[in-house]
């Protein structure tokens, strides 16, 4: 990918994805005479419908689908598959604020694209405040201070899991066997600690972070998506079978469990900050909104429907990751090696933002000459401090926990709503639209309160049974 972009003099966004020379627009596009006559352009060596799905499905299925049926665990069989479809919705409708947000302020400026933070500081721009318009820079940098949060923190996550499921495969490896009928008790074999698992990944993740062409990034992350999807099949055909009587199961969960569904669901469905780089990569962005909707509507389903399916299968023994359920048998030890291989290309998905607001400033900062090897050497350290971090932090689940209810609240829930409002107040608006988007970031801020005081309390004061991202350990 090359370190230099097509900008205007007034547009210095670094944070969206990279535009080559061949893939700028005509040259009539920055002189268009009438706001109506304004189209976007996609690039000519951009994505296709079909790369974009696959990245956007990518973005938003990783280690969160594992931890829902715990999740629906915490707010009860019946209220927590309803809370899962209202977030679902809630989340898609954001995502599509923004990106009609994005297509409102490339038509009035006359844009190739727009990132989130570029979005929110026109936003700012636009209201009537002439403080919010004197300070709206800070609008972008306090979303590109959110986005590097959180996006970093899901790489964090995925460093535990990768070590966690290796550690465990390896060390049940001379227990398993081919009876998948029952889940037999394993004595686990000695290994290294998962830490040594994790600086064993190291290498390979700082590779696969060196890919930073989304296109071709697709053909990786088609196979992970084959791999992912051949691993929830054979999960899906485990938990049909033998369903116990659910009666047992309460329609709704003791309320202080519910902030604890809240921090998974929230980090299951935030996949906002993809969106717009997904779509500005396009080769025909006109059909991201489709897109868009039709890959969410298929990211809700499967969340709604495996966790269900999970919490009534396993009941109240379901735990952190539902792989951890599983028979002790080749066949499901499988099962975590496949879907540790798609969170291993999933990493390089969620690494995309954050490194591209990051590393293109420092890069411009240096000659063309040493250009690509600073690049290099600051991906190489931004991946080692998301390891690093995974290392050192002995309670990560948490640590990642406090880190979505803060930043994955603001970028999914609670910016969004605002952002219309500050866009659209100026020209005129429906008072229950304005009515819907305040109750929408009052939704996000209390579960960004309680969700961070939940994950506060349990660093302080850690319960008896320790739940992560992939185990369960009883002290």
């Amino acid at each position: 990918m090359s370190t230099r972009r097509l900008r205007s003099e007034d547009y210095n966004d670094y944070s969206s994805t990279d535009v080559t020379p061949e893939g700028s627009p005509p040259d009539g596009m920055n002189g268009f005479a009438h706001p109506e006559s304004y189209q976007r352009f996609g690039e000519t060596n951009g994505t296709t419908w079909y790369q974009t799905l696959i990245h956007l499905l990518k973005g938003n299925i990783g280690t969160g689908l594992l931890g829902l049926p715990l999740a629906v665990k915490n707010a009860g069989i019946l209220l927590g598959p309803l809370s899962l479809l209202v977030m679902g919705v809630v989340a898609v409708h954001c995502m599509g604020i923004l990106v009609k947000c994005a297509h409102h302020f490339c038509n009035r400026f006359q844009k190739q694209f727009l990132d989130y933070g570029g979005v929110v500081m026109h936003g700012l721009e636009a209201t009537p405040s002439a403080c919010l318009r004197t300070h709206a820079i800070w609008g972008r940098r306090v979303v590109g201070l959110f986005l590097i949060i959180t996006q970093l923190g899901f790489c964090c996550v995925y460093f535990v899991f990768l070590a966690d499921n290796l550690k465990q495969v390896v060390s049940a490896a001379n227990g398993t066997t081919n009876d998948c009928s029952s889940n037999k008790t394993v004595v686990m074999t000695p290994t290294m600690d998962s830490r040594l698992y994790m600086l064993s990944i190291l290498p390979f993740v700082v590779l696969l972070t060196f890919i930073q062409n989304l296109k071709v990034l697709s053909i990786f992350s088609m196979l992970a998506n084959v791999a992912m999807l051949v691993s929830l099949v054979v999960i899906y055909q485990y938990i049909v079978r033998d369903i116990p009587d659910p009666r047992n199961l309460p329609l709704a969960a003791a309320w202080k469990t519910y902030p604890l569904f809240f921090g998974t669901a929230i980090f299951a469905f935030e996949g906002i900050g993809v969106v717009l780089p997904l779509e500005n990569k396009m080769k025909n962005p006109q059909q991201f909104p489709v897109i868009l909707y039709v890959g969410m509507t298929i990211v809700t389903i499967l969340y709604i429907s495996l966790s269900v399916l999970g919490y009534l299968r396993f009941g109240a023994d379901i735990q952190a990751s539902i792989t951890l359920n599983l028979p002790n048998c080749w066949l499901y030890q499988a099962v975590k090696l496949l879907f540790s291989f798609g969170i291993f290309f999933t990493y390089a998905v969620q690494f995309y933002v954050p490194a591209e607001i990051i590393i293109p400033p420092l890069v411009a900062r240096v000659s063309e000459r040493w250009g690509w090897l600073i690049n290099l050497l600051l991906r190489v350290a931004l991946v080692c401090v998301t390891c690093v971090l995974a290392i050192l932090i002995p309670r990560l689940d948490l640590v990642i926990s406090l880190v979505g209810s803060i930043s994955s609240s603001a970028l999914a829930l609670i910016f969004p709503p605002l952002l219309e409002i500050a866009t659209y107040y100026s020209e005129g608006m429906h008072p229950l639209v304005i009515a819907k988007d305040i109750a929408i970031s009052l939704f996000g801020f209390v579960g960004f309160v309680v969700g961070t005081y939940e994950a506060l309390v349990e660093l302080v004061a850690p319960a008896a049974t320790v739940v992560n991202a992939t185990t369960v350990l009883v002290q």
